[in-house]
């Protein structure tokens, strides 16, 4: 059997032990090295909620821009799957918002149910967006920074992280430039 080449002379299972208990180990705390990604992810605890009407262009711009923030939200078509009374509540509380303030006065209702009418109570306006979900107004958005009424589409990006490149409206405005940033508007 060839001997083992060492410079102390010892035997080659003596060396690999030695090498063996001189490497260093891995901290149980410390993290895998990983090669960090080109784009940083959103961590997964960014959840976003949007009260979405695909039908409406500020709402589809609200929905991209969560989108381009690189987070894929949970997306709730409120027409189809109205919010709760206890749900639009806590909603409008979280956004320092009155019931008024998220009623959508065009293309509904609004006027024939005389809901202009100053001396209607909340109750009285909740009990008319439950019957007719299209007085809410949209998107709501929901994310771990707050809740906001996003009119414009643009009051979202309060809510996201950095945006991951250009974002351009659906009508050509340009919001966010090349680098992730908000383009200051005239």
């Amino acid at each position: 059997m060839p001997a083992c080449p060492t410079s102390s002379g010892s035997s080659c299972a003596t060396a690999a032990r030695a090498t063996r208990r001189s490497a260093p180990r891995p901290s149980p705390r410390s993290p895998p090295a990983i090669a960090p990604p080109e784009t940083p992810p959103v961590p997964e605890a960014f959840d976003v909620v949007i009260y979405h009407n695909p039908a409406c262009g500020t709402s589809r711009n609200t929905l991209a821009m969560i989108r381009n923030a690189g987070i894929e939200p949970h997306v709730v078509e409120y027409l189809k799957t109205p919010p709760s009374r206890a749900l639009i509540r806590q909603l409008l509380a979280r956004a320092g918002l009155s019931v008024r303030d998220v009623l959508r006065d065009t293309g509904t209702p609004y006027a024939d149910l005389g809901l202009g009418d100053p001396a209607l109570t909340d109750e009285r306006l909740l009990d008319a967006i439950e019957a007719h979900p299209v007085l809410l107004n949209r998107p709501l958005v929901v994310s771990p920074r707050g809740v906001r009424l996003c009119r414009p589409s643009e009051a979202v990006l309060d809510l996201l992280p950095a945006q991951r490149g250009e974002f351009v409206k659906e009508d050509g405005e340009r919001v966010v430039d090349e680098h992730g940033r908000r383009v200051a508007t005239t």
